[in-house]
């Protein structure tokens, strides 16, 4: 028997279960995402070398511009301290007309990547400082992981792609890369920037389908560690939704004060219909304040019995009919009015009862 408790423990405890909503909701808190930087990094290369490709003319024109500016400026201008400022913030100006776009695009495409991979997020949590993160041991623990040797192999992968991409485009344009020496030099910028971009937009697309593979393993590694054990699920379950033990008991009280209330009820009636033994109906009417008889207490068995006893001690008189406590007991709750379709039988029970109290 210790054998079978133990076993059981061990089973409770495995990590089987899907994480619930509260589970992915905390872990989200803390950061823990499924994301890949791979995805990242090949957007970025990506819309990179697409805005290169439709604005190099201008780009390039920048390039020149700058170029020539700035030979021009340190031939024919001695530099003194009054020029020294005036000629650095137009080189800044230049350089940023030129760098500026191409760094808002990269920008804005590291945004749209995570956005798309993890939507909006803020988690201050995974930035706070933690002493434990600087453990040797635990850092040598990652180093040394299975997880690394995946990245290791992924890396080692991704260079040899990269680099059979970059070949492979270098070597169909060799013959006018030969021939790049022989071509005005205006001529080989714009052929070397076109190759450039090129193998860039290659290389950017070959890193997206290795990182959409790289995002599946890492969707699939992050539901792998938030995955829960039954007794994990159990007592997440007691914390949001407290104790079946206690909620059963909760209930059990809310029934007992219902039943006093309801019985508390009782005297306030005209009349109690009955099967006579498994069923008991309290009516009560006031013309002045009712459209129709109301139900104010029911009950069947035990229940039954202790509203007839209720009835009898306040002298509130009983009547006998099966089919009208039944129907009675079957469509209207505890407040309600009188069904419709029994306004005709319960009238003639009323009318009983204010005949024998001689109030008709």
């Amino acid at each position: 028997m210790a054998f079978l408790r133990m076993d059981l423990q061990f089973f409770a405890q495995e990590k089987t279960e899907k994480a619930t909503p509260k589970k992915r909701q905390e872990t989200r808190k803390k950061g823990q995402v499924a994301k890949s930087t791979d995805i990242n990094t090949a957007i970025i290369l990506l819309l990179v070398f697409i805005f290169l490709w439709l604005i190099g003319g201008f780009v390039g024109e920048r390039i020149f511009i700058f170029m020539q500016y700035m030979f021009q400026e340190f031939l024919l201008f001695t530099l003194t301290p009054e020029n020294v400022q005036s000629l650095f913030l137009e080189l800044i100006s230049q350089a940023v007309m030129i760098v500026a776009p191409i760094m808002l695009v990269a920008f804005l495409a590291g945004v749209i990547s995570n956005y798309v991979q993890v939507g909006f997020l803020f988690a201050p949590e995974a930035i706070k400082m933690k002493l434990s993160k600087l453990n040797p041991i635990e850092g040598f623990k990652r180093i040394y992981s299975i997880r690394a040797i995946v990245e290791l192999l992924k890396s080692l992968l991704k260079i040899c792609l990269v680099g059979l991409v970059t070949f492979t485009i270098l070597w169909i344009s060799i013959d006018q890369v030969l021939f790049l020496s022989l071509i005005p030099i205006a001529d080989s910028l714009v052929f070397v920037g076109t190759l450039t971009v090129t193998m860039g937009i290659a290389v950017a697309i070959l890193l997206l389908f290795l990182a959409v593979l790289d995002y599946m393993y890492q969707r699939y590694d992050h539901e792998k560690k938030i995955k829960m054990s039954k007794q994990d699920v159990k007592d997440e379950y007691k914390k949001t939704e407290g104790d079946p033990l206690i909620k059963s008991k909760i209930k059990e009280k809310q029934r007992q004060m219902a039943m006093q209330r309801m019985m508390q009820e009782v005297p306030k009636a005209d009349v109690v219909i009955t099967n006579p033994t498994h069923y008991a109906v309290a009516l009560k009417y006031d013309g002045e304040k009712m459209d129709a008889p109301v139900v104010i207490a029911k009950g069947v068995d035990f229940l039954a019995q202790k509203i007839k006893g209720i009835a009898k001690h306040n002298e509130i008189i009983t009547v006998e009919n099966r089919p009208l406590a039944r129907a009675l007991y079957d469509q209207a709750e505890i407040g309600d009015e009188v069904p419709e379709d029994l306004f005709k039988a319960v009238a003639e029970v009323l009318a009983y009862v204010y005949r024998i109290k001689n109030k008709v």
